[in-house]
């Protein structure tokens, strides 16, 4: 096996990403988003989670208490964004230059933009062989 086959591909990476951050989610907050996307642009990588907002903030939404619900969105995001540094960074092993997120009470995503300090080693997907007729 050579070096450059025993790196992830892209895709691999992204998919590990979403996997591991949906765990997160599910551990420090206790609710588990329906789908995390995780997209790698050379060394930026951007993150849609779905569905993110937890129950006690529908809750505070619902019941007319929009700016105490973003308040609390807001404080739980700066609260993880330590440990969302971490994963990104064990998992696609550069360094995290910049993180950014936000959350829409509205739709129940929240979008993450992490600045990479180099873009992440991965191999190229072999071509798939064309089939002759």
């Amino acid at each position: 096996m050579n070096y450059e086959s025993s790196k992830p591909t892209r895709g691999q990476l992204e998919r590990l990403l979403s996997q591991r951050l949906q765990g997160l989610y599910r551990e420090q907050l206790g609710h588990q988003p329906s789908k995390v996307t995780c997209q790698l642009f050379d060394e930026k990588l951007a993150v849609i989670v779905e569905d993110s907002i937890t129950p006690p903030e529908q809750l505070l939404a619902n019941t007319g208490q929009v700016e105490l619900a973003q308040k609390v969105r807001s404080d739980l995001d700066k609260a993880i964004q330590p440990q969302l540094k971490a994963l990104i960074e064990e998992v696609l092993s550069v360094g995290v230059l910049d993180l950014l997120s936000d959350a829409t009470l509205e739709t129940g995503r929240t979008g993450i933009i992490a600045v990479l300090d180099i873009t992440p080693e991965v191999r190229n997907p072999e071509a798939i062989p064309k089939i002759k007729k």
